[in-house]
């Protein structure tokens, strides 16, 4: 089964750095302003997930990507790709002191993809998933 969304190996390689600095860590991406709309690393358990937001997938050795449910409305048809640029993004995400930050690449989801996904039910933060 395909992915909803991937890294690139630069976000890939910064994933994993952080995951040894500060242990198992998630991302979260909302549809807030500002740097709400790229996506935010935590160390896991420290953001706490809505009932009604969305688990994409799982990314690197197992983190997992979670979006708001008004953000997933409106990227559902897409897939996303994590990347890492030179740059201060938001302060409270965790690569914000190593001067570079993570954003999402797009493209729509081929015809085969969609009909791959048609019947998956996303799995929500009501489902209290790590």
């Amino acid at each position: 089964m395909g992915t909803r969304v991937d890294l690139t190996g630069a976000a890939e390689s910064l994933l994993d750095s952080l995951v040894r600095q500060h242990g198992p860590v998630m991302f979260h991406q909302s549809g807030g302003c500002c740097d709400g709309s790229a996506p935010m690393c935590f160390p896991r358990g420290e953001f706490r997930v809505g009932a009604s937001d969305v688990l994409l997938g799982r990314v690197g050795a197992d983190t997992p990507f979670w979006m708001s449910a008004d953000q997933y409305e409106y990227w559902k048809h897409t897939h996303l790709t994590v990347d890492v640029v030179p740059g201060r993004g938001s302060g409270f995400s965790l690569e914000a002191p190593e001067g570079v930050r993570f954003l999402i690449r797009s493209r729509l989801l081929t015809d085969a993809e969609v009909a791959e996904f048609a019947d998956e039910r996303p799995r929500t933060g009501a489902e209290q998933l790590d």
